[in-house]
């Protein structure tokens, strides 16, 4: 096993390494080529081509237009059409579908509807030359370059680190634009969330706490003169009296992580640090409070807050953002044994606190309530923690958006801001003083880990609990269980983890960089 587990984490690492060159490959490779046509506007009938497109076109005397005209209906948003030996060196030719180009922003879907038909319809375009075995591609920018690059890079992500036969890698490059800075922005985002996507694809075995906090220490070792990593053992966890956090852990033969990174990038080293906190369940078995056997695997994932912030990170590091991040992962398992935690056990929370575990599956709370302390003493400029916390949550949006409770008009604006522009959206939810009553009407302590009504607004009673270790004036708790996987929902994702919200907490950390 621990031989199986050694190569698996090889096998990550050497993945987790940029996969898409912008360097163009050996002329002896077999090259395809993206480009995209806009709808005309208006009453006009046909397809308008992208200026790579156009000029593309141009070189070959009007030849992909007049085969655009007689191959059928005009192209729809995110479907695609193959051309083959219309140009020497572009064997393969996918053109795609953008929709309509001035479509912009759109107040009810609450994203930019041009930027996501783009990363759509490229995405499309880039699997289906990945199915001809291309292995190398070139990308049109479609006017926004970096939407490009996300739909590419995050289009040909797969998981297969652990099959014999592996999926035909594709390399991507931007095609004659002068936007190589917004493509280069794009596959760092998008390399960011496929980061998370595998952190939280891979199996629990190989996936342990050390295992998590070693890929993400050798991830940021380019950037170790701006990246400072502490993997607090479980002694130092007992140290800081973190005992809600312990509380979870003690099921497990594995032992708990409290996984720190620190990134200096502002040039002022005293400039307040923005802290992502994220529950770092790495498997989720519910404990004494055992969850159902069906898609119990699927709690390998429930460490996704903390691969999103930890990605996050990593992605900030390699933008080389003029912020400081302070990430804080508690990674443990939550297991069943003669060790474990009972339901009616009371605990303490490093601020003091006593908790009444009433269900062990319940668990991602209290791990978040003593990282949340922690991560106060910091003088941060805002508090946000990412959980995979409530399956109430997944019944409430679905896989729409990441629910957002908070007690800062601005943070929202912000991370609201932020999901607008990279489509990968959120939702405001209700922090009432109504759901906090149902948590702290405890029998033998403080607080109570489950609201006293049981399901009734799971997922806002455990936003209330959380908020019971929140001294800071910004925070935000993004519960993001429904966002955890994705089956056909999001085009340019394809079924499995989705890494989401990896970059939205980019975009809005760049916007506070942007801000100071």
């Amino acid at each position: 096993m621990l031989l199986a587990r050694r190569s698996v984490q090889t096998a990550l690492r050497t993945n987790l390494c940029r996969s898409f060159s912008v360097s163009r490959t050996q002329f002896q490779e077999r090259n395809g080529l993206v480009l995209g046509v806009f709808e005309r506007e208006g009453e006009e009938t046909g397809l308008h081509l992208t200026e790579a497109a156009a000029g593309f076109d141009q070189s070959l005397s009007g030849k992909l237009s007049e085969l655009l005209n007689i191959s059928g209906p005009g192209l729809k948003k995110g479907k695609s059409r193959i051309f083959y030996g219309i140009h020497k060196d572009f064997p393969c030719v996918a053109v795609v579908g953008l929709g309509k180009s001035n479509a912009g922003v759109c107040g009810v879907e609450n994203w930019d509807i041009s930027k996501e038909n783009i990363r759509q319809a490229v995405s499309a375009g880039c699997r289906q030359l990945q199915e001809l075995e291309v292995k190398h591609v070139e990308v049109d920018g479609c006017g926004d370059a970096q939407s490009a690059a996300e739909g590419a890079v995050l289009g040909l992500f797969h998981y297969d680190q652990l099959k014999s036969k592996k999926k035909n890698k594709v390399t991507a490059q931007l095609h004659r634009s002068a936007d190589a800075d917004g493509w280069e922005k794009g596959v760092h985002y998008a390399e960011g969330q496929n980061l998370a996507r595998l952190l939280m694809e891979a199996p629990a075995n190989h996936m342990t706490p050390t295992a998590f906090a070693n890929i993400i220490e050798e991830r940021l070792a380019p950037h170790a003169q701006r990246v400072t990593i502490n993997k607090r053992s479980q002694s130092w966890i007992e140290e800081q009296q973190m005992g809600a956090f312990l509380s979870v852990s003690k099921g497990s033969e594995e032992s708990p992580v409290f996984l720190e990174l620190q990134y200096n990038g502002s040039p002022d080293s005293n400039q307040p640090p923005l802290v992502l906190v994220g529950k770092g369940i790495t498997f989720d078995s519910g404990g004494i409070s055992l969850k159902p056997s069906a898609s119990m695997d699927a709690m390998r994932a429930d460490m996704g807050g903390a691969a999103t912030v930890c990605a996050s990170i990593v992605t900030a590091a390699a933008l080389k953002l003029p912020v400081n991040i302070i990430g804080l992962a508690p990674l443990c398992e939550n297991m069943p044994s003669g060790k474990a935690t009972k339901p009616g056990d009371v605990v303490k929370a490093k601020n003091g606190k006593t908790i009444q575990v009433d269900n062990t599956d319940a668990e991602g709370r209290l791990v978040l309530a003593d990282a949340l302390c922690y991560g106060q003493t910091f003088n941060p400029r805002a508090v946000l923690n990412v959980a995979t916390l409530t399956g109430a949550m997944d019944v409430a949006l679905g896989s729409a958006a990441t629910g957002v409770f908070t007690n800062s008009n601005w943070l929202w604006e912000q991370l609201h801001k932020a999901s607008v522009v990279t489509g990968d959206r959120v939702w405001r939810m209700p922090l009432f003083q109504h759901y906090t009553r149902q948590v702290t009407d405890c029998q033998l302590a403080d607080l109570n880990n489950v609201g006293k009504y049981s399901r009734s607004g799971g997922a806002c009673t455990a936003a209330a609990f959380l908020r019971e270790f929140v001294t800071a004036p910004h925070w935000a708790h993004l519960d993001i269980a429904g966002v955890m996987s994705n089956k056909d929902e999001i085009p340019f994702l394809g079924k499995g983890m989705s890494g989401r919200p990896t970059r939205t907490l980019v975009e809005f950390a760049a916007g506070l960089a942007h801000n100071s």
